[in-house]
């Protein structure tokens, strides 16, 4: 499937880069409350409720924000207890700051470098002309029967070379859950499903079935290639939102892997 999401070691530090516009601002910090002597100020106040209730502060409700202030007020409760600043300087508590201190800045660093490096309109066609390249020339309509032994499905290849009907014997044997729908897959390309059964259905002429049991890693299966047409890929805008994080992910990827580069060499 053209544009299709791809996994990624950076999809963290991504998808909070990718957020900037949502996250939260204050022009200046006012108290919300004070506890044991201590400031909660709004910055601290609507980061942890943006955080805890994933929305902009301005759009949080009145008992959003009553919950917030009672977990707010019980956490520094808590750490402003005497012996809080000893159970502070335990190691693993230090380690557990530091990781959250350091996950917390490269966030940020990579939220800025995300900012300061947009897709250019440039980029965004580039990327969508490749992936056109690479998108397959045709779809197919097709239904499966998926059982988990090669004997049961070459049993049901017999029954269907004698004239029985594909779509009943998906309802009464398939495991898969398009079973009940008679094993419709609807219209996929090929890219979308495993290789094994892609490769079977392309081998199909329109309105034949397997005269094999296909393996895949779910089971057994067999096809009835049902109907085939041209691809048609997604429109530039349709698609420019997905193609943009993607140009700004592969740039953030390429970022990570000159700093790495260069750390390698530095030591």
């Amino acid at each position: 499937m053209i544009f299709k999401s791809r996994s990624s070691r950076f999809g963290t530090l991504i998808a909070v880069a990718s957020l900037a516009a949502s996250g939260f601002s204050s022009v200046s910090a006012e108290t919300v409350v004070t506890v044991n002597g201590e400031d909660i100020d709004s910055t601290v106040f609507d980061a942890y409720l943006e955080s805890r209730f994933q929305k902009p502060a301005a759009q949080a409700s009145d008992e959003e924000r009553t919950t917030v202030e009672r977990e707010l007020t019980d956490i520094y409760l808590l750490t402003t207890q005497p012996n809080a600043k000893e159970l502070s300087e335990d190691p693993s508590i230090k380690a557990q700051i530091e990781l959250q201190y350091r996950g917390t800045i490269a966030q940020a660093v990579a939220r800025d470098f995300v900012a300061s490096n947009p897709a250019t309109d440039a980029e965004i066609l580039a990327e969508y002309e490749a992936q056109l390249q690479q998108s397959p020339d045709q779809q197919y309509k097709a239904r499966h029967i998926l059982v988990s032994t090669q004997g049961e499905a070459q049993d049901l290849i017999d029954e269907l070379k004698e004239g029985a009907d594909f779509q009943a014997l998906a309802k009464e044997h398939s495991t898969g859950p398009s079973g009940p729908n008679g094993g419709d897959l609807g219209w996929f390309s090929p890219d979308q499903m495993v290789k094994p059964f892609s490769d079977a259905v392309v081998a199909l002429d329109n309105g034949g079935f397997s005269t094999a049991p296909v393996q895949t890693q779910f089971g057994w299966h067999v096809i009835l290639r049902e109907d085939s047409r041209e691809n048609e890929p997604p429109t530039l805008e349709s698609v420019r939102e997905a193609i943009k994080q993607r140009v700004e992910q592969n740039k953030f990827q390429d970022y990570m892997q000159k700093l790495r580069d260069e750390s390698s060499s530095d030591g």
